[in-house]
Parts: structure tokens; sequence; C-alpha cells
């Protein structure tokens, strides 16, 4: 493609990221946007979800922890898809009307930034992987030296994605989740073929977070729950480039909820196989490919860990800075990207989320429950499935979304109350403290979910409800 040819077609793509997208300009039919999604979804921090919940339950519990609360989840917070299909905007441009425009700018913003936690970790976990790939066949790097050098590297490759928009991500990830869910299936019967599944059954969990079986069944789902939002303010940005809401809904829902924690489910059915043939858990793929079936079989994890964490950052990238350009629409969709590659490269470096990976999902997931819930019950009971285009942009002096300086008090209230309760009388992520029985029921990321949409249809039922619908006598509403 031309330079100037490339440079209109970014042009294009920013702009019909932050207003209303036409139905002629919609390029992705079911199978684009499910595989697109997916080649999203799949990264090596799938196989260390499946790790972290693998120590804690039994086989079968982990198969019903893994795709039971992620599938019920991700069909409830993908519900927005429609609007997002049927107007041909993203979440973050409805939620003008939640949360107020300079609300959405430095929320969108904050979230982003936490989001991008996610691809620190990607770039890690790729290093890594390279080095012990590397380490299989007799070859030995310096971790010290490689390890920043390689996530770097990685974080790099995805920005060159992400920089060429949809129509790159799009191809990049036809070819990329048909190879990967081969290789998936390969390393599930690798797995069962290196261990007997009778040992694999009577692996006992670890309770030793917590002393009884619920209450490490319920730990491991919050790891689930958590894993579910954190798709949640990503997941309704590519979905307005669907041809129709009824494709939209259902490529994300399976994408999230099905193909993501299929992989969720392969890095657990490994970690328990590592833990039977070793002694020990493990996450990275290259190793435990290499221990149950020799180092051979670590050239797999090129697919897995290669090609999927590069193939994540460059979608994850655009999406993220997406995000961001809802809230704050004339800075440069490159400068962000460009932005994006230098604050990932540097959360690499440092590391501190991989450290701290469980407490990190977790209090992602604390801001991003109440939107969830917020957005679901905005869509579906307030609003009533219909908006202000108008007042969305501010065309013809039309500011229902204006509130109170650019801040809707009602749903940043929601947020707030939700999140403090949560971490003082529910589920503390940073000590791992369980303090109410509510936990048990809901998780604590659940609860947040709950919490912020119950609070914003109650509020709705006050006097509060002129405050938070300004726009229904606007004559524009569809």
């Amino acid at each position: 493609m031309a330079k100037t040819g490339y440079n209109e077609y970014i042009r294009q793509e920013t702009i019909t990221g932050t207003v209303p997208m036409v139905a002629k300009d919609r390029q992705y039919s079911f199978w684009d946007l499910f595989l697109t999604t997916s080649g999203f979804s799949i990264a090596t921090w799938c196989y260390t979800q499946g790790a972290y919940v693998a120590q804690y339950l039994s086989f079968r519990q982990m198969l019903i922890n893994i795709f039971c609360f992620n599938i019920i989840w991700v069909m409830i917070e993908c519900i927005p898809v429609f609007f997002s299909v049927r107007y041909g905007i993203d979440l973050w441009i409805w939620l003008r009307s939640v949360l107020g425009r300079k609300g959405v700018a430095i929320l969108a913003t904050v979230i982003s930034m936490a989001n991008f936690g996610w691809y620190a970790v990607d770039s890690q976990l790729f290093a890594s992987s390279m080095i012990n790939l590397f380490g299989a066949f007799g070859i030995t790097m310096n971790a010290a030296f490689w390890k920043p050098v390689l996530g770097v590297l990685c974080v790099v490759l995805g920005t060159l994605i992400a920089l060429g928009g949809p129509e790159v991500i799009k191809w990049t990830n036809r070819f990329l989740v048909t190879a990967l869910l081969i290789v998936g299936a390969i390393v599930v019967a690798i797995c069962f073929t290196a261990v007997p599944i009778k040992e694999m059954l009577a692996v006992q969990p670890d309770t030793s977070l917590y002393s009884t079986r619920l209450g490490a069944f319920m730990l491991s789902a919050e790891g689930n729950v958590a894993f579910a939002f954190s798709w949640s303010t990503q997941a309704l940005v590519l979905p307005r480039l669907a041809r129709s809401e009824k494709s939209g809904y259902w490529a994300t829902s399976l994408a999230y909820g099905v193909v993501a924690p299929f992989f969720v489910a392969a890095g657990g059915v490994m970690a328990i196989a590592m833990f039977v043939k070793a002694g020990y858990y493990e996450s990275d793929p290259t190793v435990m490919l290499a221990t149950l079936a020799g180092p051979g079989f670590s050239l797999l994890s090129l697919l897995m860990v290669a090609f999927a964490n590069i193939g994540t950052q460059g979608t994850g990238s655009y999406v993220n800075c997406m995000i961001v350009k809802s809230g704050l629409p004339n800075v440069s969709y490159k400068l962000l990207v460009f932005l994006a590659m230098i604050y990932v490269s540097a959360l690499t470096i440092w590391g501190w989320v991989m450290d701290h990976f469980g407490s990190f999902i977790s209090c992602a997931a604390y801001i991003q429950g109440p939107i969830i819930g917020m957005t679901v019950v905005d869509y579906l009971i307030v609003k009533k499935r219909k908006i202000s285009l108008k007042s969305l942009y501010q065309i013809d002096g039309k500011n229902a979304y204006a509130f109170t300086n650019g801040f809707n008090l009602v749903g940043l209230g929601c947020i707030l109350i939700s999140f403090v309760t949560c971490v003082v009388f529910i589920y503390n992520p940073l000590t791992a403290e369980i303090k109410s029985p509510i936990f048990l029921a809901v998780t604590g990321s659940g609860y947040t979910a709950i919490c912020g949409g119950l609070l914003y249809w109650l509020a709705s039922l006050t006097p509060l409800r002129s405050y938070m619908l300004r726009d229904r006598n606007e004559l524009d509403i569809v």
C-alpha cells in the first residue's frame, strides 16, 4: 500500500472509531470477527491462568470452574454488543451517557493503562518461553540480558501490526487462530498420553489459602471471573465492525467465552500433568512440553507463544488505543500506538505485573465490574436501548451528557461504592483475604458487577432519574 494510501487508511480508521460507523463500511463477517477476537484472546497468559487455577482444584473442578464462570459472565457482559453494532460505536462512546464525557476521558485512559499490564505479562512470557525454547536445544541465553530484550521485541512487533489497523489484524488472525486451535488440540492430546488420566484425576488440590473446598473453588472462580471481566472494556471495540448484531454478539461471546477458556483449560491440564510427572506446577508451555513430550515438541511453543503473543500485542494495542481515543478523540492514533509501545515496554522491563498476577487481575476487575453492571442495566432497563447520538457527539448544540462539569456523579459514585465496599467488606485481592460469605456466592469481581448494576438501577428509581436521563426529551433518539 502506498504511503499516502496507508495514511488515508489509518485516518479513516481512527475517524470511524470515534464516530458511528455506517453499515456500508463494516467489513467483518461472523468469521472475521470470531477469528480476530479469538486471536486477541489467545496468548500465553491463558496458560498462566490455567496453571493458577489448577493448583487449587481437582481435575473435574478445574474444568467446571474455568468454563462455567467464563461462559456465564462473558455472555452477560457481551449483551451491549448489540448496541455497539446497531449504532456502529464502541462501549466507551455509549459510556459518555453513563459516566459523562470527562468521566470517560479519565476512566478510558486509566483502564487502558491497566489493560496494558496484560500485554506486559504477554511480552514477559514471550521472552521467558523463547529463552526456555533455546535452552531445550542446548543454547544457553543470559536471562538477565535477553529477557527484557526479547520482551520489548514482542511489543515492537505487535506495534507494527497495530499500525496496520483492522485489515492487517483480520488477515493475521485468520492464519493465527486456525493454527493455534490445531496446536491446542495436539497439546491436550500430548498431556493425556504423557501421563495416565487416572493419576491426573487423583491429584489433590492445595487448600492452604482457604481451609474448605468451597473456599478454594471460589478463590479459583475469582480468578476466572476477573479473567472474563478483563475482556469487557476491550470487547466492544471490534464488534462495531460487524455486519449484523447477531453475528457481532455470537462471534464475541464464543471467542471470549469458549475459545479463550479452552486454552486456559489446556494450560490447566498441562500444569496438572506436569505436577504428576515432575512434582511441581509450571505455567510456561515450552517447559511443560519439553518435560512431557521431549524437546522436539517444544517447537510447538513457537506457534503457541511467539505468534500468539505478537498477534495479541498488535490487536490489544489497537483496541486499547481506540478506547483512549474514545475519551480523547483529538489525539493522533499513531501517537497513541507509539506511546503504548513505550509504556508496555517499560512495564515489561519493570516486571511488577507479572510478579503480582493474581492481585493485578482482580484489582483491574474491580473497576471493570461496576462498568459491566451499569452498562447492561443502562442498556436494557434504564435507557431501554435508546440513546441520543447528537448528545454523544455534541451536535446541534445538544449536550445532555455534560452532567456536572463533564462528570456523571451517579455513574462514578456507583463505581466508587462498589470498589470500596468489595475491598473493605467482601474480598481484598492484595491480601487474598475473604471477608464475607458473599464472596463464596458471587466472588469479589462478581460482587462489583452486581453492586454497580444494582446501585445504578436503584438510582434510576429516585429523583436522580431526571439527572440520569437528560436525553429523553431529544427528538433524535432512535
